[in-house]
């Protein structure tokens, strides 16, 4: 007994001394990030290394670890919306659903609010769009995630003092109503699109902030997103630079510490995808930003707290095909995302049709996905993708025996079919690239699999063991000595 009342007393005390002193909270959340996707990433650093095991990366070694539960209201495997609301409000809902019950009606508050209102700075990033369904549960509240309008309204409303990530959705306006970017400059943000150093020119003295990736280079892709860490240029903004730039903006408000939320968004994209390489440039790619803020844990560890997790499992990530072996190595030669193989692919033929050969193509399998340089395919593979490019050239063929009189619409829809046809070879390169990794998916959406939880920093031994995750978000709270509301 007597040792039981110390413990718990050590605990009380344990407590008291963190809300006291943890001024500064950062909150990571890899969107699709499971078990699995942390197991395989470590799995091929230690391949590259040419050992069998794993090679930690950085979030995986704080030493608190627990596995989280993350089923929603109403389905047993959630939604993006549903899960970021039960980790930013410790609330579950609906799927779809943002900052509000399953009546879709009744708000609740995020964390973000909570250390709002307790005196601290705020910022809120992720690497997709701003109005997205796992920031916008730390500032929304909306019966839908797809009210990306409204949603961009709630985020002017918030009044945090930080947002970074591509942009708004598209569209970012209603009809007689003012575009979000004009309803964030009215609500006082200074918009600053570009990289670090456009954030360095232009941003640091800003009131309020929103730090965004110029639309331009993201025209080759989707608008929603940033560039894959595979894809990117000297002159994209990364996730890295956004956290460090997060960092030095909400030091510089000389608030009683900050609250900083961080989504490595498009771990969940290339899940969706199968992209297994991409998937794991994307964990590599997070835990950058990780490091990034373990280097300020490592001047403030008194004051600091980090937490990380997800929302859901992506894709039903497994390790193994049947045999009892693994080549993740093997995905090294992985260059590109296969959304920017589709995308070369496509410009490639656009620009030059009549050199679009066979050759032409395997000249870029071989570079940029190591198809006979590194990976060797094997007969069926072979066969698939032969089988691939030939209904491409089928599809060329038809192109060139239009009339030289043939309508644009005709044209149109030929020259699209050769595009879809070429989308359809890139995903056979995808599923190879699976198969001679021997890694397996169960499907192309989420999974009610258990996420990882890290954490470092004062209190957050309570993070340990299995935890749901509605507790995540009052629990750092409490450590941080927040006003929980509704």
């Amino acid at each position: 007994m007597t040792k039981r009342f110390l413990s718990l007393l050590t605990a009380a005390v344990i407590a008291l001394v963190a809300q006291a002193e943890v001024k500064y909270v950062f909150y990571f959340i890899g969107d699709g990030m499971g078990v699995n996707q942390i197991n395989v990433t470590e799995t091929y650093l230690a391949a590259l290394k040419g050992k069998i095991g794993f090679e930690p990366i950085c979030m995986a070694s704080f030493p608190v670890v627990g596995m989280v539960n993350t089923y929603s209201a109403t389905n047993g495997v959630t939604d993006s919306a549903a899960g970021g609301t039960a980790l930013a409000c410790g609330k579950k809902t609906k799927n779809g659903a943002i900052g509000v019950l399953e009546d879709l009606e009744t708000p609740v508050t995020s964390i973000a609010y909570w250390a709002q209102q307790s005196g601290k700075a705020v910022g809120v990033a992720t690497t997709v769009a701003i109005t997205h369904a796992t920031p916008a549960s730390f500032y929304g509240h909306q019966p839908s995630r797809q009210m990306y309008y409204e949603l961009g309204k709630d985020l002017c409303a918030s009044g945090y003092d930080f947002f970074a990530g591509c942009d708004f959705h598209t569209p970012n306006t209603k009809a007689g109503e003012p575009s979000l970017r004009e309803l964030a400059k009215a609500a006082g943000y200074t918009i600053v699109t570009g990289n670090y150093k456009d954030y360095e020119r232009r941003g640091r003295k800003a009131d309020k902030l929103i730090l965004l990736q110029t639309d331009e280079q993201n025209a080759k892709l989707e608008s929603d997103h940033l560039p894959y860490a595979l894809d990117q240029t000297k002159d994209d903004l990364t996730l890295e630079q956004i956290t460090r730039a997060g960092i030095n903006f909400l030091m510089s408000k000389q608030k009683d510490g900050f609250f900083f939320q961080i989504e490595g968004g498009m771990i969940d994209y290339a899940c969706h995808r199968n992209d297994i390489g991409n998937a794991i440039n994307e964990v590599l790619d997070m835990d950058k930003a990780v490091k990034v803020a373990y280097e300020f844990y490592q001047q403030h560890p008194d004051e600091t707290i980090i937490v990380i997790t997800a929302d859901h499992e992506t894709g039903g990530l497994v390790m193994g095909r049947g045999p009892y072996e693994l080549h993740t190595d093997l995905l090294r030669y992985q260059r590109k995302s296969i959304d920017e193989l589709k995308w070369m692919l496509k410009e490639q033929y656009k620009r030059s049709p009549k050199k679009f050969t066979r050759a032409a193509v395997d000249k870029v399998l071989k570079a940029e996905m190591g198809f006979g340089s590194g990976i060797t395919l094997d007969e069926k593979q072979q066969q698939r993708l032969n089988g691939r490019w030939n209904n491409v050239e089928k599809a060329m063929t038809a192109v060139n025996a239009l009339p030289g009189d043939a309508d644009v619409a005709a044209r149109k829809k030929a020259d699209d079919d050769v595009k879809a046809r070429i989308s359809d070879m890139c995903e056979t390169v995808k599923h190879i690239l699976s198969e001679v990794a021997l890694i397996s998916w169960a499907s192309g959406g989420h999974s009610n699999g258990y996420v990882p939880v890290y954490a470092v920093g004062p209190g957050t031994e309570v993070f340990q063991g299995r935890i749901d995750n509605i507790e995540i978000a009052p629990a750092m709270a409490r450590i941080a000595g927040y006003t929980i509301s509704e």
